[in-house]
């Protein structure tokens, strides 16, 4: 790599800045929402996987639809805190944990 080329390289934290702006700015705080919802999303489809389960298998265990399970892993659907528990406690057996940060 030319010393031209490393000079450019910028961090991810930076990267983010020039792109969605400073931490607390209106920008940057929906990319972290948005960004928050997709992870929870590939979370639930990775366990789904790790169980060889169907979405329609984790839907039925968990007492919603097929659709609504796919557009949570398509980062798609809003989710209420009561169905995101439930899926993970009835339909894949996991406890969920939240954490704050300030």
């Amino acid at each position: 790599m030319t010393k031209e080329k490393e000079n450019n390289l910028v961090s991810w934290d930076d990267h983010l800045d020039m792109k969605y702006g400073k931490i607390g700015t209106p920008s940057r705080d929906k990319y972290e929402e948005e960004f928050e919802a997709f992870r929870i999303g590939v979370l639930i489809q990775e366990a789904r996987k790790q169980r060889n389960m169907t979405q329609t298998e984790l839907a039925q265990k968990a007492g919603t639809t097929k659709n609504y399970i796919s557009r949570i892993e398509n980062d798609a659907s809003d989710i209420r805190l009561s169905t995101l528990m439930r899926i993970i406690r009835e339909g894949l057996g996991g406890h969920l944990r939240l954490s704050l940060d300030f």
